[in-house]
């Protein structure tokens, strides 16, 4: 505690010297890396390990640059750090906690919500697709939004969105990297409301769902190509990492993929609508693994329709906003043949345990479920019990 200038807590762990430190965001959580070949992730408050990950990466020489370089970023992704036991249950009535207000462009209000970015502190990020902008709602105020990309009318200024699709945080630069679908492109906003307008990224793409892993790789899918690439930040061309052999149902193929999740292995989780399937690609694979639906266009629980959203957490349980079947599906590694509802599934409606055309999901650190209710025009939350 600087202020009182007394030590709070000595973290005892590694068993060598630790060569690197960084802060999550909001500054409950440190990462410290160390020569023992070991990350351990620490609640600052209670000076306990959170988490701990093993590998031969860590410490492995001094020119290894991914852990420690003097300073280093508090680079772990989501899927890190959201440890969602088997069994967990959440709420069955959704609280809205972003529009819910009719469709509209005022700022309590949102046309067509599609993906999402759920913040350290609960801050919520929605691609507002047909307001043409980004929104964000802070946690605890759920009556009014703040615009903090595009919102000047559908347009290919570089101060403009057109139907932007999904949307994430990078905490480098604390900028926005958006899929600006309908004018083919990936474009980078501060996340900063009112300040300098975008800057492209990628472009000529049919963009639609964005991932970024800890060494900061931007993956993109691209719907009208039917692949998945992996870019180095200020890379044009990228690296094929699943599709790319026409559309199609086969192993190497996908069929208009839309958004996509990355784990601590890179692999890549891809919602591939078309084909009702969740397909895994292993990092330098040249085909996939089905790892939910391919049943065919269904409601069974064996049965996606239209998939849309997906989380993978620690435990390599698949979570998957089922649009077609307006519930929310979880898919273990136990049992990949057939998913259990955990929201929703009460047939289309806009109760608060009901979806019209969910499309963006994602979870908070604590556990608790975030959905973006597409023709509600509202954000759901469920709460983890």
């Amino acid at each position: 505690d600087v202020e009182r200038g007394v030590c709070q807590n000595i973290l005892v762990k590694h068993s060598e010297s630790v060569y690197s430190v960084a802060f999550s965001p909001d500054g409950r959580l440190l990462a410290t890396g160390s020569f023992d070949k070991a990350i351990y992730i620490w609640d600052i408050a209670r000076g306990q390990i959170v988490h701990g990950y093993r590998g031969t990466r860590v410490g492995a020489s001094a020119a290894d640059r991914t852990l420690y370089s003097g300073k280093i970023s508090f680079f772990l992704t989501l899927s890190l750090l959201v440890n969602i036991p088997a069994n967990t249950t959440w709420a069955q009535n959704g609280v809205t906690i972003a529009g819910g207000n009719g469709l509209g462009s005022a700022t309590n209000q949102l046309n067509h919500p599609y993906g999402l970015f759920v913040d350290d502190d609960q801050t919520v990020v929605i691609a507002d697709y047909n307001n043409h902008r980004i929104m964000q709602w802070k946690n605890g105020n759920t009556t009014n939004g703040q615009v903090l990309a595009g919102g000047k009318g559908q347009g290919n200024g570089l101060h403009q969105l057109n139907r932007p699709t999904d949307v994430l945080i990078d905490k480098e630069t604390n900028s926005l990297i958006i899929c600006d679908y309908g004018n083919r492109r990936v474009v980078q906003w501060p996340c900063r409301s009112g300040t300098t307008p975008g800057e492209i990224f990628i472009d000529k793409i049919g963009c639609w769902g964005l991932a970024m892993d800890e060494q900061r790789y931007l993956y993109v899918c691209d719907t009208e190509k039917d692949e998945v690439r992996r870019y180095q930040l200020g890379e044009k061309n990228g690296t094929l990492v699943a599709g790319g052999n026409d559309y199609g149902n086969g192993l190497n193929q996908l069929h208009y993929p839309t958004f996509l999740f990355v784990d601590r292995d890179h692999s890549v989780y891809v919602s591939d609508k078309e084909n009702h399937r969740v397909m895994k690609w292993v990092e330098g694979a040249k085909e996939g693994i089905v790892v939910a639906g391919e049943q065919g266009e269904g409601s069974a629980l064996t049965q996606l329709n239209s998939p849309n959203g997906i989380f993978v957490d620690t435990l390599g349980t698949l979570y998957v906003a089922d649009q077609g079947n307006n519930r929310v599906m979880r898919w273990t590694q136990v049992d990949k043949k057939q998913g259990t509802v955990i929201v929703g599934g009460n047939g289309q409606g806009k109760g608060a345990t009901q979806f019209n055309g969910p499309v963006g999901l994602s979870f908070d650190r604590h556990g608790n479920l975030y959905v973006a209710d597409e023709f509600n025009n509202r954000v759901q939350r469920f709460s983890i019990e």
